[in-house]
């Protein structure tokens, strides 16, 4: 019967996995990811916009690059393309449009805060989706209904009309 028992130890800054099989001296070491001497890891492009929280899986992330939605430093990539801190992107997630600098590559999905800290949105590309969503919000409020089914409003009015309650 083979038992395997984990333990974590931090050797000068980098945080070792200990891995201890069965009763001999069978160890393995394996070194995590990240401490504070670590350099971050490029990521691919679908899973950073995935990571980042602009898409809900991979899948949609990945789509969104092979249709060309995605540029990265102004030409079209493909969904495997390293990114790198620095690097510039273009996200057309219709109606709106991003313009983003990755500030840190990562392809551990967290919160929304902890996404937020990996790129910075330029002032621009803020204000015009603002502008977008104004637009829209009041060109909603303006249009009126010429068809479909009444409102529970007008189906009370049309009620008292019919002399019903």
């Amino acid at each position: 019967m083979r038992t395997d028992r984990f333990s974590a130890i931090k050797l000068s800054g980098i945080r070792v996995l200990l891995r201890e099989q069965g009763r001999g001296a069978n160890r393995k070491l394996k070194v995590a990811q990240n401490s504070e001497h670590d350099t971050p890891e490029p990521v691919r492009l679908d899973k950073w916009l995935w990571a980042a929280r602009f898409y809900k899986t991979r899948r949609l992330a990945a789509d969104a690059v092979v249709g060309g939605k995605v540029q990265v430093n102004g030409e079209r990539v493909k969904r495997a393309k390293v990114l790198r801190a620095g690097d510039r992107l273009r996200i057309r997630k219709e109606p709106y449009e991003y313009r983003l600098t990755v500030l840190a590559p990562s392809g551990r999905r967290g919160s929304a805060k902890d996404a937020a800290l990996l790129y910075e949105e330029a002032e621009e590309s803020r204000e015009a989706r603002a502008r977008l969503a104004e637009q829209y919000k009041l060109a909603a409020s303006t249009r009126t209904r010429t068809e479909g089914k009444p409102t529970k409003k007008e189906r009370r009015q049309i009620g008292q009309l019919k002399g019903r309650n």
